[in-house]
């Protein structure tokens, strides 16, 4: 079986794209989980918007203290993304090969998303939860990975793994609905140039942009409340008045889900839905359009690189 080079360059574009989405928008990272890792009466919220979270660190004189976690999280999210755009590439391919079919359907591709995330997040599951841990411990005051891992169990590295997995749907949605459109406007595009299709055709940066908007936006106002319930479960440790038998209460789906709606409500379940699109949507945004930029020239390095090593060592011929 040869080396798989269409799915080997998809997922290093990838990783590439969210190490860079990652590395620029982790400020705003940090302050959306901080506030959504909150859980209080109304009257008694410490932030009333992400922007309070912005203002106690240049407050405190902690502004450096909005990328505490970013090398952990720079780690999981090129880990994750490259593992995931691979299984994505990888099981689409087979897909189709087995099927014969020339396109993949919505069923089938939100059904190979799933495939893929929920690999994706069981090995990258540990670094998740630290970061989440590192990004809402107080300014300044935050513990190294190593430290924040030796503190904890292993178990409790795997804390959220249940909802998390339920969160495939989340890129399963976002990259189907991408998919979707990115077909539709390449079909539309190519018609008018040859009346032929190519697998190596590119989007523009700005459609690419454009449509990693739409589709991570609709992705993320469907699955919101699971995402509040996550962070508020990876960061139960960093209650300031949350007790040993309180935290492990909190670290259950059920127990998430009762402190917010006693505490907050129902508007509960959506607080934070404005910082996590902006967020998300820019990042997915980024990533995608990086993404679509640089997969023509990852493609052809991979191509070099598979000759070099073919020459150099030809029983890689068999592998």
């Amino acid at each position: 079986m040869g080396l798989d080079l269409e799915s080997l360059s998809e997922a290093t574009s990838g990783a590439i794209g969210a190490l860079a989405s990652t590395t620029i928008l982790y400020p705003l990272d940090t302050c959306k989980t901080k506030y959504q890792a909150e859980v209080r009466a109304h009257h008694q919220q410490k932030y009333r918007n992400i922007s309070d979270v912005l203002w106690e660190a240049i407050s405190n004189r902690q502004v450096l203290s909005l990328y505490q976690g970013l090398g952990t999280k720079n780690v999981q999210s090129f880990i994750s993304q490259f593992l995931y755009f691979y299984g994505y590439s990888f099981f689409k391919r087979l897909y189709l090969e087995k099927s014969g079919n020339k396109t993949i359907g919505t069923k089938a591709n939100l059904l190979i998303a799933a495939a893929a995330g929920a690999c994706t997040i069981i090995v990258t599951m540990p670094l998740d939860t630290v970061s989440s841990k590192m990004q809402t411990s107080e300014f300044g005051k935050s513990k190294g990975f190593w430290k924040t891992l030796s503190e904890n169990s292993w178990s409790e590295a795997f804390d959220g793994l249940g909802i998390s997995l339920l969160l495939t749907s989340n890129p399963s949605i976002q990259y189907t609905v991408f998919d979707q459109l990115k077909q539709r406007l390449l079909k539309r595009k190519l018609s008018k140039k040859t009346g032929t299709e190519s697998s190596r055709e590119a989007l523009s940066a700005l459609s690419a942009f454009m449509l990693g908007a739409v589709s991570k936006c609709v992705a993320t106002c469907l699955t919101y409340p699971a995402i509040r319930c996550k962070v508020k479960i990876q960061a139960a440790e960093s209650d300031e008045d949350g007790s040993k038998e309180a935290q492990k209460e909190q670290k259950t789906v059920s127990a998430a889900l009762n402190a917010i709606w006693k505490r907050e409500g129902l508007h509960g379940f959506y607080k934070g839905l404005q910082a996590q699109i902006l967020k998300t949507v820019l990042s997915s945004a980024l990533l995608l359009m990086i993404k679509e930029k640089i997969t023509k020239t990852t493609w052809v390095l991979m191509l070099i690189l598979k000759r070099y090593l073919f020459a150099t060592n030809p029983r890689l011929k068999n592998v």
